[in-house]
């Protein structure tokens, strides 16, 4: 035997554990799972580009709100819809905003306020919050999607210069959807510079617009003087005018929409720095400087748009069915600055609401495979760009034909979706932030009242959001089923005295691993274990005798890195290591130790008594239960060759 003698705890560390993968075939396979097959299972590093190019990604979203939000202010305020406006601009600049930053510098690689509350909520608990919430975020980011064509396809239609023929929503719809998917089928890339170019002219005609009718309102004061008087005729106290203004708050949340999308595409952000640290810390701050940019933008034009249309607009026209009805600026643009203008001005808005679910999709491509292939609860193709936009565009289409692309059918669930996000991201703040929890509390409880006045002014948008989270977290339960016998291993690393019995087991071509589960730990309890394995087993007498204590770690996780030490406990050697799937972590284990020694290794245990099926779901949901057949199946699926596969005994 190889010499005792302690050595420092150096560790070697090793490759995953898995057969070397063939080199993958250049074709439509290759192509759609480009980021996995080019990197062996690791997704690339995603495309990043300047802060300033990824707003107009996620401005998409936060900029094409002035389609309607100025309309959605009056039809929910009427001649206050200025001073509602402004109350929602000071929530976003002193609320959402310094939120957003906070959890932009919690969550640098783009996971959100989930991954905060996942931190602070321990095992199941956190995992079942951030599939919830998940659940919201898909409401939130698919409804955007959804709901942003169907209001595109109705500048389509209303536009005067647009054939009768065009008038079908739903199918037009589902034509700018799967458009939208193909320009993420092609890359980030495309995605970036198409928003770049829809928000350059989009904020340009929308510029003009208010500009012009700006100076229309300095030429014409009278028109001015006419909104204040029947401002105050309807409101002549101004702190109850006020007061009412913020109770409107929940009906103009719309308004708030980009922030949780903002933060999701953060790992588009390139970041400068001679070390990793260093790029990430220009990431995030250049994130802060998005945010900041876009709120500031999006404050100015919402505020001057609401005075504008509220004072330009005559009322009948802002009616439901109205030649103003959701689309206000348009109609100031068709109407002052004729035809022609207004049809630029409709094809801007058209392409830029088009591409407003753009962000929407971007922050769902780089939320989702964060967390649900980290928890076994989606397959890892799920970590590709090219299939998850195939499955978002076709939820897309479903919602959309549900719905039957009506814009204000989807109000509710778009309002709850971002609502909710938020109130978890003003909670993760506070908590992880408690010397400003008297900051970020009350902008917690602001945003829990609005969400609450929301679900219930408009119940259908928590059932659709439920339906969102039963299925997601069903079909997680289904993969993290499914997927209970992988390896489940991101690699191995020996200690110095593992890594030295590895050596002598390869110097002797001869390895038997006894599996135990250790109780008292002394040497009597592995010489009694040693002589039950020679009673049921013949073990070759030259053969390397280790035995293998795999200890239950973190069962809600999915894999993990095995850190194996080595004991001599007096003359006995043992493995021992720390594993959410005992099973899994043995067979890829006995797959490593085959590999590094040339050897196959042959696997002891005993029989387990007990009810087999009870012994299943114990494997499922807490990660140990009969091991031996378990152990056996996973080494299967992960070895094609039976003459390769480490042999397994029970006795």
């Amino acid at each position: 035997m190889a010499p005792r003698r302690r050595r420092s705890q150096q560790r070697v560390v090793i490759s995953r554990v898995v057969t070397a993968p063939s080199p993958p075939a250049r074709g439509l396979k290759h192509w759609f799972l480009k980021e996995l097959t080019e990197s062996q299972g690791k997704k690339a590093k995603p495309h990043s580009a300047p802060w300033w190019q990824v707003m107009c990604l996620t401005g998409v979203d936060y900029f094409s709100t002035l389609g309607y939000q100025p309309s959605i202010a009056f039809f929910a305020a009427g001649t206050m819809a200025p001073v509602a406006t402004v109350v929602l601009v000071l929530l976003t600049l002193f609320g959402a905003l310094p939120v957003y930053r906070r959890i932009a510098a919690l969550s640098p690689r783009g996971q959100g306020s989930l991954s905060v509350l996942e931190e602070l909520l321990p095992r199941w608990r956190g995992k079942g919050v951030v599939l919830v919430l998940l659940g919201f975020a898909a409401t939130s980011f698919i409804i955007t999607i959804t709901l942003s064509a169907a209001d595109a396809t109705a500048h389509i239609i209303e536009n005067p210069y647009v054939p009768h023929w065009v008038d079908h929503p739903v199918g037009l719809t589902l034509v700018l959807l799967a458009a939208l998917g193909a320009v993420f089928m092609r890359g980030f890339k495309e995605a970036i510079l198409v928003a770049v170019a829809l928000v350059a002219v989009y904020l340009t005609v929308n510029v003009i617009v208010v500009v012009y009718e700006g100076w229309q309102l300095i030429q014409h004061p009278n028109l001015l003087l006419d909104w204040r008087v029947a401002l105050f005729e309807a409101h002549p106290d101004p702190l109850k005018m006020v007061l009412a203004a913020a109770l409107l708050f929940p009906r103009l949340a719309l308004g708030l929409s980009g922030f949780e999308t903002g933060v999701a595409v953060m790992p588009l952000v390139r970041g400068d720095g001679d070390t990793p640290a260093e790029e990430l810390a220009s990431r995030v701050s250049r994130t802060g400087t998005m945010l900041t940019t876009a709120a500031l933008i999006m404050s100015v034009l919402l505020v001057s748009s609401s005075i504008i249309v509220t004072a330009m607009v005559p009322a009948e026209a802002m009616n439901t069915g109205g030649a103003a009805d959701g689309r206000a600026l348009a109609f100031l643009a068709h109407r002052d600055l004729g035809d022609v203008f207004g049809t630029i001005y409709d094809l801007a808005t058209i392409s830029t609401l088009w591409f407003a679910g753009a962000s929407a999709l971007a922050g769902l491509l780089n939320l989702v495979p964060q967390y649900l292939p980290r928890y076994g609860m989606a397959p890892d193709w799920a970590r590709a760009t090219r299939p998850l936009v195939l499955i978002i565009t076709g939820i897309a289409g479903v919602v959309t034909i549900f719905f039957d692309a009506d814009v204000t059918a989807q109000g509710g669930a778009y309002a709850t979706g971002v609502l909710m996000l938020m109130t978890s991201a003003a909670l993760a703040v506070a908590i992880a932030y408690p010397e400003r929890r008297r900051i970020y509390v009350p902008i917690a409880l602001v945003f829990a009242y609005t969400t609450t006045v929301n679900i219930v002014e408009r119940p259908e948008g928590i059932q659709i959001a439920t339906w969102f989270i039963v299925a997601i977290i069903g079909a997680s339960l289904v993969s993290r089923v499914m997927r209970s016998t992988e390896l489940r291993i991101d690699g191995i690393e020996y200690d110095a005295l593992a890594e030295q019995l590895v050596t002598e087991a390869a110097r002797r071509q001869s390895l038997r691993i006894i599996a135990n589960r250790p109780n008292a730990g002394d040497r009597d309890e592995y010489a009694h274990k040693l002589d039950e394995a020679l009673r049921s087993h013949h073990l070759p007498s030259d053969a390397l005798i280790l035995f293998l204590e795999v200890q239950l770690g973190d069962a809600s996780e999915f894999a993990n890195r095995l850190s194996v030490t080595g004991a001599d406990i007096g003359g006995f050697y043992v493995l021992r290591c720390t594993s959410p799937a005992i099973p899994n972590a043995i067979a890829g284990l006995l797959l490593d130790l085959r590999d590094r020694t040339g050897a196959i290794p042959h696997a002891y245990f005993g029989w387990t008594e007990g009810n087999p099926i009870t012994y299943l779901l114990r494997f499922l949901a807490f990660g140990e239960g009969d091991t031996a057949p378990v152990c056996r199946e996973v080494l299967r699926k992960a070895e094609a060759d039976p003459e390769a596969r480490p042999r397994i005994h029970v006795g």
